[in-house]
C-alpha cells in the first residue's frame, strides 16, 4: 500500500457519530438504556409484516487501500413514522462483531419522506482482508425525532466475504423488522470496554541500518472513538519504546483537535541497534487531549515480539527488512493504563 494512498482523506463530511456501546459483563450491573438502544429495541406494530420498505446501496472493498465504501442510494416504501403520514429517515452503518463507536457511521437526515435519496458515501479505512473474512455490515434505517427517542423502521445485513475485492457490488433489498440485541453503553468509556475496539492506527517503520536508527511514522488514525461531549475527540499520539531508554524513549506528535479521523504524518527516531531492537516492545497510545485536566485514553496497541497477530507480523518485517519502509493498519483496543497525568508543551496546545 502506498504512503499517499493511505492518506486518502476520509469521505465522510456528513457522518454524524453516535454513543459508543459495548457488551457489559454479567457480573456488573448494567447502566440504564440510552436513546440508541431505545431506538434500536423500539416496539412495533402488527402490521408490519405488510410494509415493503427497500434499501438500494453499493459496496466496494478497495484492497490495496484498505477501505470500505460503502454508498447509500436511496430508500422507497418506508413505513410512516409521523403524525403527517411521513418519516425524516437516515441510515446508519455498524460492523459486526464490534459495538463500539469507532465501527459506526451514518448519513444526513433527509426530512419529510417515505422515498428519501441520500447519494451518500460513507468509508470504513483500515479494513482488512482478516476484517472481510469476519466482519459482517449491519445497514439500519431509523426516523430522527427531534423531541423525543428516533425509531428504527428496519434493517439489513451483508457477511462481508462474499463481496468480491476491488469491485462494486449494487443492493437493493427489503429491510427486515429485527429487534436487534441489545448493548448498554458505558458512560465514561472507561469501566465497562477491556477489549473494545476503539478505533484504528497507521503505523510506519523503518530500520535504517546505516545509522542504526528505528523510524516510527505516525501517518494517521481513522474512526476513533469520540471523548468529548461535541462528539469528537482533540487526539494525539504517544509512542514509548520500552524497556525504558529514559527520556528519548517517550514522544508525542501534534494535537489535532475536533476530529475522528486525524492525520499526523510525523516521525519519531530510536538510536537502537539491531540486536537490541528485537528484544524491545514498541507502546503506541491514542489520547483525547483536555486542557487543564487529565488527558482521556482513547486506545492502544503494542508491536515487538511478544506481540500476536499484524502486531507482531509489522515488527517481524521491519526488523527482516532494513532500510525498507513498512506501513500497517492496527486496531486500537481499550486496556487498563496506570493513571498518568500527561501535560504537554504550550507549543502543543
Amino acid at each position: 500500500m502506498s504512503r499517499s494512498e493511505a492518506r486518502a482523506p476520509p469521505a465522510m463530511q456528513n457522518v454524524t457519530r453516535l454513543p459508543a456501546a459495548n457488551s457489559v459483563p454479567a457480573s456488573r450491573q448494567p447502566p440504564p438504556p440510552t436513546a440508541e438502544d431505545e431506538e434500536d429495541a423500539n416496539s412495533y406494530d402488527s402490521d408490519d409484516a405488510t410494509t415493503l420498505s427497500m434499501l438500494e446501496f453499493s459496496l466496494l472493498y478497495e484492497e490495496e487501500k484498505n477501505e470500505l465504501h460503502c454508498n447509500i442510494i436511496k430508500a422507497k416504501g418506508l413505513k410512516p413514522m409521523d403524525s403527517n403520514g411521513l418519516a425524516d429517515p437516515y441510515v446508519k452503518l455498524h460492523l459486526l462483531p464490534g459495538a463500539s463507536k469507532s465501527n459506526k457511521l451514518r448519513t444526513k437526515t433527509i426530512r419529510t419522506t417515505l422515498n428519501p435519496v441520500w447519494n451518500e458515501t460513507l468509508v470504513y479505512h483500515g479494513i482488512t482482508n482478516e476484517d472481510m473474512q469476519k466482519k459482517t455490515l449491519r445497514l439500519s434505517v431509523s426516523d430522527e425525532d427531534k423531541f423525543g427517542h428516533n425509531e428504527f423502521i428496519g434493517e439489513t445485513r451483508v457477511v462481508l466475504k462474499k463481496l468480491k475485492l476491488n469491485q462494486k457490488k449494487t443492493y437493493n433489498v427489503c429491510l427486515e423488522r429485527v429487534i436487534p440485541v441489545r448493548c448498554t453503553a458505558g458512560a465514561g468509556l472507561k469501566d465497562d470496554e477491556e477489549g473494545e475496539e476503539r478505533g484504528r492506527i497507521l503505523i510506519s517503520l523503518t530500520y535504517n541500518s546505516q545509522q542504526s536508527h528505528l523510524i516510527v511514522g505516525v501517518v494517521r488514525c481513522a474512526h476513533l472513538a469520540a471523548m468529548d461531549s461535541n462528539g469528537y475527540s482533540d487526539p494525539f499520539v504517544k509512542i514509548h519504546l520500552k524497556p525504558d531508554m529514559g527520556k528519548k524513549a517517550k514522544y508525542k506528535t501534534q494535537i489535532k483537535k475536533k476530529t475522528l479521523n486525524p492525520e499526523f504524518n510525523e516521525e519519531f527516531s530510536y538510536e537502537v541497534k539491531l540486536a537490541e531492537l528485537a528484544k524491545k516492545t514498541l507502546d503506541i497510545s491514542v489520547w483525547d487531549y483536555d486542557m487543564g485536566k487529565s488527558n482521556d485514553f482513547i486506545g492502544g496497541c503494542q508491536l515487538g515480539i511478544t506481540a500476536k497477530g499484524e502486531c507482531l507480523k509489522h515488527w517481524y518485517e521491519c526488523l527482516k527488512n532494513k532500510d525498507k519502509k513498512i506501513e500497517r493498519w492496527h486496531v486500537l483496543i481499550w486496556f487498563h493504563l496506570p493513571n498518568e497525568v500527561i501535560s504537554l508543551p504550550s507549543s502543543n496546545r
